[in-house]
This record gives C-alpha cells, structure tokens and sequence, in this order.
C-alpha cells in the first residue's frame, strides 16, 4: 500500500470485554474489520502502524487485553479534496462552533481519511483534543458543536443525549402536488405546519431507513415558510435524533428534499457533484453552556430560495 494515502491522526478501537474467542489483536481486528483483507492488517502491524495507547508497538501475536484502546492509521488508495471551506463561528476554551460544508465529512469515513472537519480543524489550531460532539451526515451542511478539551467532552456530548440542546435546520424541495393546488387556488398560508411521528428501522442496504409499523421512535416538527416557483423552504426542527429522520421525514410527507441521492431512490454511486448539494443544513443551534450556564444561540446564513431555485 505504498502509494495509498494516510490518515494524519490516529483512529482507535476499544477492546471489548464480551470478546473471549480472539487470542490477539491481530485476530480481533481482522474479525472486527471484515471490509480490510487480513493481509493489510498484518502489512500495517509490520510495519509498526498499530500500537497501543503509550505507543507501544502491537505485533502479530499481541495478546487480546479486554477494555484497552488499539489505534491504527486509515489508508485509502485516493483521497479526494473536497473544495469548500468551515469557518469557525464561535469558540471559548471549552468548545467551538463550526459551519461545516457540504461534501465535507466530520471524522474519517469511507474514501476520506485526512479531509475531515475533526482533522482540518486540528491542524488549523493545534489542538489534537477536537472531537465533535455530535452528527451530521457528510451530505448536510451547517453548524456543529465540537469539544476542545477531554476534561469537559462529557459534558457537552450529555446536551445531546438529554434533549437539552435545540436544532433547526432548514431544507428546500418540490413541492407535493396538493400544496402547488392549494397555491393555484389562493388558498395557502404560510407557515404550514407538520407534526411527523413513526417508527423508523434500517433496512436494505443497512445505511438506509425506512418507517415500520410500530411505536413511534421519531419525531420532527416541519415548517413549511416560503413557496416559489414549485418549491418550497423548510424550516425542521427534529425533537428524536435518528440517522435520516429528516430526509425521510420530508418523503414521507411527499417532499423527498432537492439533491437527496438516498431517498426516495437510491442512485447509483457516483463522484460527488459540488454543484448539487443535498439541500438541507443545520441553520442554528441553542444551549446552555454546561460548564459557564451561558445561553449559547449561534446560526449560519441560510438558504435563499429564490437564487438557489434561480441556479436549477
């Protein structure tokens, strides 16, 4: 894998305890990994890019220790360069607050190993602390909260896991055939509003949902603010924090958003095209600080319906 490119920073996989058929890391990690040949596992320990949390060195036959951290490097073959810039809106010592582009991933992921928000981030200041403190689809643009120091990381991952952090975002997509009768008429008036709750499950492939019979385990609120020319801008506020709750959300009310490559059809992959982002964007995002009890209200600009419809 001499000429495939490699991650700058490290990556790292905890040791479970409830593993007790894997002798060695080596073996776990081929196990862990089925998408990485167990050659490349056994070149990258070879050559000395597996090691332990110290730095120690791991070898092929490195005993298996429950609950320790392995770090590795990622290596893709080609990496592409993802032309669009984050810009730090706001930071303390504590945490920053980010726009992050389209296209742009926030950790590696698939064919990106180095062109990530977390790893531009800590090069632009230093900090190998930075770690982002929630989601968002590489798709999806718009504003993220990463923690800048381990001592408080809890803290700022809890705003989330709690509720206690609110998000609106804001999308823009056909508009269904009702709401462009409705406009035919003279009869619609803004906002108009949806309350979309269901069960939502992966289903095949696995990185895509779907809505299921069952309890409830999503909810969004959908505003529906501006209309022109037969689209729409959106304004969605996700109450549940599921993988594509909003993507599928807006199909389900017959308003797949513009640009959605996963739904209502997956397209077949493709190179990225810069000039057709998804058009959904986390627009704000309020708290209150954990650590000073400050109200924190950050937002980036948003769509402009009219000059995005205009570019079509």
């Amino acid at each position: 894998m001499s000429s495939s490119v490699r991650a700058t920073q490290a990556s790292y996989v905890v040791l479970p305890d409830t593993v007790t058929d894997k002798p060695t890391v080596f073996s776990f990690l081929v196990s862990r990994f089925p998408a990485i040949a167990e050659s490349v596992w056994q070149t990258r320990i070879l050559d000395g890019k597996v090691h332990w949390r110290d730095g120690t060195s791991i070898t092929l036959e490195t005993a298996f220790i429950p609950r320790e951290r392995v770090y590795y490097y990622r290596e893709v073959e080609q990496e592409s360069i993802i032309p669009f810039e984050e810009q730090i809106l706001r930071q303390t010592s504590e945490f920053m607050l980010v726009f992050k582009p389209h296209f742009l991933a926030v950790n590696p992921s698939g064919n990106f190993v180095n062109e990530c928000l977390v790893n531009r981030l800590r090069i632009k200041t230093g900090n190998q602390e930075i770690v982002a403190a929630h989601r968002l689809d590489r798709a999806t643009a718009g504003v993220m909260l990463l923690s800048l120091s381990s001592a408080t990381r809890h803290d700022y991952h809890e705003l989330f896991k709690s509720g206690q952090i609110r998000k609106t975002y804001q999308a823009i997509a056909p508009l269904s055939s009702e709401i462009k009768a409705m406009i035919a008429k003279g009869t619609l008036t803004l906002p108009m509003v949806w309350t979309v709750k269901n069960r939502l499950q992966k289903t095949v492939p696995s990185f895509l949902m779907c809505i299921s019979d069952g309890e409830a385990n999503s909810h969004s609120k959908i505003r529906l603010i501006e209309v022109y020319n037969g689209y729409g801008l959106f304004e969605l506020e996700p109450v549940t924090g599921r993988t594509h709750q909003l993507r599928v959300h807006m199909m389900s009310l017959g308003m797949p958003l513009l640009n959605d490559r996963l739904y209502p059809e997956l397209l077949d992959k493709a190179p990225d095209d810069f000039a057709k982002p998804l058009k959904l964007m986390a627009q704000r995002l309020c708290f209150t600080d954990p650590i000073t009890q400050e109200v924190v209200d950050v937002s980036c600009n948003g769509f402009n319906l009219r000059d995005e419809v205009g570019l079509l």
